[in-house]
């Protein structure tokens, strides 16, 4: 690694801990932050995790603006408990009907759309927890540093394999796909140690002015959109220790990189398909071979010029 490289790594990685939430406090002014959670059939984790964050950070301590539950097309009960957990819920209903829902990349588009923060933090609803000085770390380097425009968490994912956690071995879509990627395609980006985290902060200017891809590709689309808006200097990581979160199917794995070599392809001024399939040769339970195919979605939604 290039010692430029080695000092962006020692100047623009923090680490989460528990005096940023009075710092952020302290240094917020008239900055305003949004908070919004994409959540589709969480309600088991979204009512305690929402509910936390307005006790911690709205109530407490007045850091957070709002929160944002931003439903999409849940079956359960994510919005009721979320609404009674303090959250603000919408709906794609609520926020440019004019587009239909399109995956997690659509669910951040609107999300922000319908928040009013010059900050905005987005945050997984699929947690059990997510401590306040977590949020309070992720919101610091944007109220610090004017020239900070995008701010990504990274953290060590173990891999929980019978009751057994392996440290390191989970988040093997990064490992194995995101990163190689990224070393080909736009090597500066190594320094970001989880490049496909969900929890993302960024100064509204920026994320209204980057492009969304609708389906698995919108983290990394919007970390190498924004590297060519405001370059590396712009962007910071937070350190924030050991993180869990649910495991996925091989078949879930393999659409969310084919996902990624779009985006990479794309970026690449590559020629790829608008919608990519992941296809492979799968065997039933009595031995027989055949074809499956999943759709991955590539769409992309333009820049926001505004809140809608």
């Amino acid at each position: 690694m290039s010692a430029r490289l080695e000092r962006w790594v020692r100047e623009r990685t923090t680490r989460a801990v528990s005096e940023a939430v009075d710092e952020a406090a302290q240094r917020k002014g008239g900055t305003t932050v949004s908070v919004v959670l994409p959540a589709r059939n969480e309600s088991s984790t979204v009512g305690p995790l929402v509910r936390d964050l307005h006790a911690r950070l709205v109530e407490d301590v007045p850091l957070l603006d709002e929160v944002v539950v931003f439903d999409d097309g849940s079956t359960d009960a994510t919005a009721a408990r979320a609404a009674d957990a303090g959250a603000r819920v919408v709906t794609h209903r609520d926020v440019r009907p004019d587009v239909a829902a399109a995956g997690k990349g659509c669910a951040m588009w609107k999300g922000l759309a319908a928040t009013r923060g010059d900050l905005v933090l987005f945050l997984d609803a699929d947690v059990t927890e997510f401590p306040a000085h977590w949020v309070a770390s992720l919101l610091l380097p944007l109220l610090r540093e004017p020239e900070v425009h995008l701010v990504k968490a990274t953290y060590d994912r173990p891999l929980q394999v019978g009751g057994v956690a392996y440290p390191g071995s989970g988040g093997r879509v990064t490992r194995l796909v995101a990163t190689p990627v990224l070393n080909l395609v736009e090597p500066d980006l190594v320094v970001f140690g989880q490049p496909l985290a969900g929890e993302t902060a960024g100064r509204r200017d920026l994320l209204e002015r980057l492009p969304f891809r609708t389906g698995y590709g919108v983290e990394l689309q919007l970390l190498l959109d924004a590297h060519a808006a405001v370059g590396l200097e712009g962007l910071a990581q937070v350190d924030l220790g050991v993180r869990s979160h649910r495991h996925q199917s091989d078949a879930e794995l393999g659409a969310m990189a084919t996902a990624l070599l779009h985006v990479a392809a794309v970026h690449c001024g590559r020629p790829a398909a608008a919608a990519a399939s992941y296809a492979r040769l799968v065997r039933d339970d009595a031995g027989g071979l055949s074809l499956a195919a999943d759709v991955v979605p590539g769409g992309v939604l333009p820049a926001l010029s505004g809140p809608a």
